[in-house]
Formats: structure tokens, C-alpha cells, sequence
């Protein structure tokens, strides 16, 4: 089923896809004749595939062989294709996207540090959504009045902003982020960065989105290339059909499984073959979604019907004729090669569960129950949740509402608790005219306000205690440890909402809806028929309220919203520039043990309201990690006063006593959310260093950003040498040249002295921003200076 670290090429392709022209085309000039806008919302921006040709064009000469779909894009949009070093995994390119997309919660970071640059407006199109403040407690009305209530100043602020530098705006209620991009924005070829790491959402309408922290989301809002280490590129052949139970969501779900929550890092995922015919647009989304969870750079599937299917839907017809016409360059060349190759038989393919507490722990559903028993996992089933950024389509939504009916049908409501999140207010008004929210609500169901909500920890939780050991299963993407309701007793799994529908009913994990029986309130058993539902609304989508703000044509009148007196929003200050010497014996802060993703080093839930005040979140800097030497979280030692305190409390003393400290991690460190919080904060408190086994991309450049030197142990066992007593100095960073080891030295409590290499991927201009001070640094002075 599945060949690993094969090199082959893409020769079995969809059906549409290889009627279309996959060869080494010629380049189209008339492409570009066409005026085809990026959006119905943004007036003058335009689709520009002619670039996308005119790069390929050079590529192809240059490199003489057939191109993936992932290349022909990310080639595409470089900014200097004729000098451009191209090297799969190897060289850094220089990229130009064609739009940025912004969370509320990262957003306000994002835009803070783009007022510190000095520019008037964005340079690409640019949206905010607001969807991350939000918490779920009773319902979709009371929980988003009060939201609007609490976070008022925030809103405020983005909204002001956005209308200042020309970003559109999307109040709270809008809906998810990658949502309404894919209802709005997203659009086959074109390449998009989003301070959020399931940006690669997009992915399902054949966009190469990618998830970054904020401040390289500044770089293209401020007309600066955006860098990124060349993506090698992994196939996932798919052959078969989807059917009965199984789902898009197993797809990634057995991916993530093969390649695990690191397999995909450096990479792009690509989806092919004649498998892809079957999955729906929004179904292919989720699958993209979720390639953050193997850490993969984005993921994407090849233009076809059902993308132009959901984009007519969507009002967005003139893009999808424009797309056929480019249709050679939204699939890949015929003979193309990758740098994996994974084979998945959807006829094959079972619906799966995932977890507990990763999500690369991948069970099919016929061997759930068995593991379940074996792990004495928690076998009742307190809550199942549907819908999030990952799975809140009308589809999604029309199949979990057919199988709720069945229930009802049968005379039961839910034994578990049963929230249902959609994606965005089109379909949330889509499903309500459509009785599917009358269903929900029939079997005790409760929707929640068009939001993240549980999925990042917006979940004011009652129904146990902190610390009591229960499960859950959501349809969401992510399930780290406390990742949901901040108890890390509960299990949190991970599948399809068709399986996590189905088995609220039972409340049981061990319920198998593919071959097990309920018994109805006549007291007669009944089997659920497979799941049914309907790719696109037959009506067609209705769009709710209008809960987007445009930006004015001219903003410059307008004042944005920061007072100096608020717990909430904090202007920014510079970080130092390097003093030009060595880091000579900082202090080990911490040394993390394990799995230490950046819900550990800057946790949400509650501290989301502090996003845009850096010294308050600074409150939560690696309060979540694993202390190697106690096992404890958020306690660590003081090496000037010999006393144990929170983790931001002693780097913040060693900070004011200018002394600067390092962090030591384990393997995939910062993996996770593309939170830049995580990066912002140890830097805030006089970080200087993370050295570990191995970064997880996002993380690793949100470091470099900042002005902090990422560094790998060059032998991973070195890791092993080092403890929270100890000290460690880097050495001869004057004479540092990017692709040189950089030599440490470890100071022990007994004063003796041991080194040790470390490798980092610093290039030149990275080394300039850790010099700078930060990438911020570095580009306000280059303002400055354009404007003496």
C-alpha cells in the first residue's frame, strides 16, 4: 500500500489531469491578456499567471527536466528565477506571494510590527480575520456578544489598522480563517502566506499556502521577498474510491500515521492520481489542513472539476474558467520526480482515529476498540466535537446531520455532549436554512459561534475537573496534551466527523458504527446506514450577515487604537543589536525534555488576550515544557541566587542582571502552531540560543526573526551532556560564515569544561538580521535609510 523514499514520477494521473497538457509546455503570452480579479472583494487586483509563466519559462531552461505541480507554482512566483540558485532541500528562494492572511490572535503582533517598518500600506492584498478571541461556553449568540464585549479594545485596534495600511477586515462571526479563504480568496496557482499553520487549507483549491509568523508575513506586506529553504517535494499517489464511512479526513489521517508529526518537514505534500476525483474541493482542503500535523511546508492537489465546481459555487466563475485555460500549469508534468513516494488505495482505505495527545498515532477503526482496552484508555466518551478550520464544510456538515437524523429517527439524543462549530457564516446560514441546525439541536446538540473555539483551547470547559482523566473526540487537527480544554488528563482523538457524529450516540470510544448495533428508544437494535451528504448546497451557499469591513480607498486619516495604558495591546521596542562577541557561559534556563511544541513554550486558551502585549504573554514562556532534570513543568533553577522559580520569572532576572541565557530541546522543538509568541518571548526575556536535536520549520525561522541563534546538536547525543545546572558559552560568532559549525562549550556545576559542534541553516541574510538584532531591526533600518 505504501513505498517509502521512492523516487518516481507522477504517471498516473486524475482523469481531467491527463487530458490536459502536462508536458514541458511552451509558454502561453496571451495568459496574461486576460484581467481576471484575485477576488469579488478586492477591486484592481489581479490574477498574475503571466509571471508564473514567464519564471517557468527560465526554470525549465535552466533545469531541463519535468516539474512537480509544488515547483511549477513556488518556481513560479521567484523573484529572480534567472539567478536564483534551485536546489530541492538545499537553496534558499527568494519568493514573491500574491497575498497574506492573518489571524486575530497572531495578527495583532503582526501589525504591530509592520507600523514599526514605517510604511504607509501593504504592498499585497492582506485580510484579518477574527476568529481566535472567541470562546466557547454556551452557545453561537451569547459566547460571540460576549467575545465582542471582552475583546472590544483588540477589535478595535485590528479594525483601525486594517483600515489605516488598506486590509480588509473580517469582524468577529465572520468564521474560521481558512474558511472564508477558501469561500473568498484562494485561487489555483497563486501562492499565499498566513500567520496561522493551517494556511495550507488553501491547498484544496490548488494554491500553495504556506503558515509563517508574523514577521515574515511583514516582509510581504512591506515589498520584501519572502525566504523559504527550497521544498523538496512528497507524492501521495491515490488511487480508488472514496466509500462508505471513509472519508478525505482518513486520508491525512494515514498519512500522518506513515510520515509521522516530522515526515513531511522541508517538504510539500502532493496529492495525485485518479484517486483525487473522488474527493470533493473542501475535502481535498482538509486534507491540506492537516498536513501541518506532519509538518510539511504546505500541501496541494492539481486543478480539476470539483475545484471549478466549489469556485462557481462560490461566485468565483471567472476564476475558474480562468484556471482551465493555466490548466497546464495546475497539474504536474507527465514523468516528473519525487522525493517520496507514498501509494494509498482509497478502495482500501479505512476511516481512522488518531491519539491520544498526537496526532500522528493513526488506528483504524476495525483495531480502535482493541487499542482502546489494551492502553486502558478512558472507554466513555464525555464529548464529541464536529466542525473547526479542518472539517466545517457544508459537506461535512450535511453528512453528520444525516446521520444525527438517523438517530433521531430511532428515538435517541447524544449520550455524549455534542458541539458543532461551522466554518464560517455562509455555511453556518447555509446549514440553518437547510434544517441541519434544527437536526443538531433535536439529538441535543449545541452550535457554537463561527470560530476556532475548542480547537485552540477556547473552551471554557464544566463538565469535569482539572486533572480528571476523560475522553473526547473532535474532528479537528490537533490533540497535543491540554491542547483543547487545558486538562492534560484528557485524551483527545482525532477523526472524521462522520465517526465522532456516530459515536455520541454510543458514548463509548469502543463503539465501531461500520458493524456495531445501538438500540433504539422501541428497544430494537439498528445499524447506521453509511453516510451520505451533498458536496455543495443544492440552493446554493447562503451568505448570513455581512460581517466584512473593506478598507477605505485612502486610510491615512485614520488613527489607530493603542492606548498606553492597556493590558492588552503594547507598542513595540527593538530588541539590542548583537554586541559583536561571544556568548560566553549563559545559563541553561531550561532544558526541555520530550515533545515541546509551541502550545508548551506560549500556551493559548486564556493567554490569547495577551497577543498583542508582549510583556504580559511573556507570563507563559515555557511554562508548559518538561524539565529534563525534575520532570516538573514551569520550575527550574536560578544559577545566581540557587533558588527554583516559574521559567519567566528566573529569565527574566537573569535579563535584568544582563545576563544572557539559552534553551536546550529535544527532537521537532516548536513544532506545532505557527504562533511567533513562542520565538518573541524568550527573545523579550534575554534569550539568546535554542540548541536542541532538531527544529520544527516554522518555529526555527520565527527564532532567526527574532534575532535568536537556532542551533542543532551536530551529535545529537550531546543533548544527553548537558543539564539545567549547567552553562554554555558560543563560541567565535565573529568569524561565523553560513554553512559553518559553530563550536560550544559546556561549563558544568564542577567547573569543568567540556564542547561540543552544533550546524545551524543561518544564511547570509539571516546571520544580518541575529547582527541587526531582529529581521525588524534590520528592515526599519533600511526604511530609514531609503527615506534620508
Amino acid at each position: 500500500m505504501v513505498s517509502r523514499f521512492l523516487t518516481r514520477g507522477a504517471t498516473s494521473l486524475s482523469r481531467q489531469s491527463m487530458l490536459s497538457k502536462r508536458t514541458m509546455a511552451t509558454v502561453q503570452s496571451s495568459i496574461g491578456d486576460k484581467k481576471v480579479e484575485m477576488s469579488n472583494l478586492e477591486k484592481g487586483k489581479y490574477i498574475n499567471y503571466q509571471r508564473i509563466e514567464n519564471n517557468l519559462q527560465v526554470v525549465r531552461s535552466r533545469l531541463n527536466r519535468p516539474l512537480t505541480l509544488a515547483e511549477k507554482i513556488v518556481y513560479g512566483h521567484l523573484d529572480n528565477p534567472h539567478e536564483q540558485d534551485i536546489e530541492r532541500g538545499v537553496s534558499y528562494l527568494k519568493l514573491r506571494p500574491d497575498r497574506v492572511a492573518c489571524q486575530d490572535a497572531t495578527a495583532q503582533m503582526a501589525i504591530l510590527q509592520f507600523m514599526s517598518a514605517g510604511l504607509p500600506q501593504t504592498a499585497v492584498p492582506t485580510s484579518v480575520h477574527c476568529d481566535h478571541l472567541i470562546q466557547a461556553q454556551i452557545g453561537g449568540v451569547p459566547d460571540l456578544k460576549r467575545a465582542i464585549d471582552i475583546n472590544k479594545e483588540v477589535y478595535d485596534f485590528l479594525a483601525t489598522a486594517c483600515a489605516k495600511y488598506g486590509i480588509g477586515f473580517w469582524k468577529p462571526g465572520s468564521g474560521i480563517i481558512h474558511q472564508i479563504i477558501l469561500e473568498n480568496y484562494a485561487v489555483p496557482g497563486l501562492m499565499m502566506i498566513g500567520t496561522d499553520s493551517h494556511t495550507p487549507n488553501a491547498g484544496g483549491l490548488g494554491m500553495v499556502a504556506c503558515g509563517v509568523g508574523g514577521a515574515d508575513a511583514v516582509d510581504v506586506m512591506a515589498d520584501i521577498p519572502w525566504e523559504l529553504k527550497a521544498p523538496k517535494v512528497i507524492g501521495v499517489h491515490l488511487s480508488g474510491k472514496l466509500n462508505g464511512w471513509t472519508t478525505p479526513k482518513d486520508v491525512i489521517l494515514k498519512v500522518a500515521g506513515i510520515l509521522t508529526v516530522k515526515g513531511g518537514t522541508g517538504a510539500i505534500i502532493e496529492y495525485h492520481g485518479p484517486g483525487v476525483e473522488s474527493l470533493s474541493a473542501t475535502g481535498m482542503a482538509t486534507i491540506c489542513n492537516m498536513g501541518a500535523e506532519i509538518g510539511a511546508t504546505t500541501s496541494l492537489f492539481p486543478y480539476n472539476h470539483r475545484m471549478a465546481s466549489y469556485l462557481k459555487a462560490t461566485n468565483r466563475s471567472a476564476i475558474a474558467n480562468y484556471a482551465e485555460e493555466f490548466n497546464h500549469n495546475l497539474q504536474p508534468d507527465q514523468g516528473c520526480e519525487y522525493d517520496q513516494l507514498i501509494h494509498i488505495n482509497l478502495d482500501e482505505l479505512e476511516p481512522h482515529i488518531n491519539g491520544p495527545f498526537t496526532p500522528d498515532l493513526a488506528t483504524p477503526i476495525s483495531k480502535f476498540a482493541a487499542e482502546v482496552k489494551k492502553h486502558s484508555w478512558p472507554q466513555e466518551l464525555k464529548v464529541g466535537l464536529i466542525g473547526s478550520c479542518t472539517n466545517s464544510s457544508y459537506e461535512d456538515m450535511s453528512r453528520s446531520a444525516a446521520i444525527a437524523k438517523q438517530a433521531a429517527e430511532h428515538g435517541l439524543e447524544a449520550k455524549s455532549k455534542f458541539t458543532i462549530t461551522p466554518g464560517s457564516e455562509q455555511v453556518r446560514a447555509t446549514i440553518a436554512r437547510d434544517g441541519f441546525v434544527d437536526t443538531f439541536e433535536k439529538i441535543g446538540g449545541v452550535v457554537l459561534a463561527n470560530a476556532c473555539g475548542p480547537c485552540i483551547g477556547q473552551w471554557d470547559r464544566q463538565d469535569v475537573k482539572k486533572g480528571e482523566v476523560n475522553s473526547i473526540i473532535s474532528s479537528y487537527n490537533r490533540n497535543f496534551t491540554g491542547r483543547n480544554d487545558a486538562n492534560p488528563a484528557t485524551h483527545a482523538f482525532v477523526a472524521s466527523p462522520d465517526l465522532v457524529t456516530a459515536m455520541v450516540f454510543a458514548g463509548d470510544l469502543t463503539f465501531n458504527p461500520l458493524t456495531d448495533t445501538l438500540k433504539g428508544s422501541d428497544g430494537k437494535e439498528f445499524k447506521f446506514a453509511d453516510p451520505s451528504g451533498h458536496e455543495l448546497p443544492a440552493k446554493g451557499y447562503d451568505p448570513g450577515e455581512n460581517t466584512f469591513q473593506a478598507p477605505p480607498a485612502d486610510g491615512t486619516t485614520v488613527s489607530v487604537a493603542v492606548s498606553p495604558s492597556s493590558d492588552r495591546l503594547q507598542l513595540l521596542k527593538p530588541f539590542k543589536a548583537w554586541d559583536g562577541k561571544d556568548i560566553v557561559e549563559a545559563p541553561v534556563l531550561i532544558k526541555a525534555k520530550g515533545k515541546c511544541t509551541t502550545d508548551h513554550i506560549s500556551a493559548g486558551g486564556p493567554w490569547l488576550k495577551y497577543r498583542g502585549h508582549l510583556e504580559n504573554i511573556s507570563q507563559n514562556c515555557l511554562i508548559g515544557a518538561i524539565n529534563a532534570d525534575s520532570g516538573e513543568a514551569n520550575s527550574v533553577l536560578n544559577q545566581e541566587t540557587g533558588e527554583f522559580g516559574a521559567v519567566p520569572t528566573v529569565g527574566a532576572y537573569y535579563r535584568d542582571k544582563n545576563i544572557p541565557w539559552v534553551v536546550v530541546g529535544d527532537e521537532n522543538y516548536g513544532e506545532g502552531s505557527s504562533r511567533e509568541h513562542a520565538a518573541l518571548e524568550p527573545r523579550f526575556l534575554g534569550g539568546r540560543a535554542v540548541i536542541c536535536r532538531s527544529f520544527a520549520r516554522i518555529h526555527e525561522t520565527n527564532l532567526k526573526k527574532q534575532g535568536m541563534l537556532p542551533l542543532w546538536f551536530k551529535n545529537p547525543a550531546d543533548y544527553e551532556k548537558i543539564s539545567g545546572t549547567d552553562k554554555i558559552s558560543i563560541l567565535d560568532l565573529q568569524n561565523f560564515k553560513p554553512g559553518q559549525d559553530i563550536t560550544c562549550e559546556i561549563t558544568h556545576k564542577d567547573g569543568s569544561k567540556e564542547k561540543f559542534l552544533t550546524t545551524t541553516s543561518i544564511n547570509e541574510g539571516q546571520w544580518g538580521w541575529f547582527k541587526a538584532g531582529s529581521a525588524l531591526n534590520m528592515m526599519a533600518a533600511a526604511a530609514k535609510a531609503r527615506g534620508a
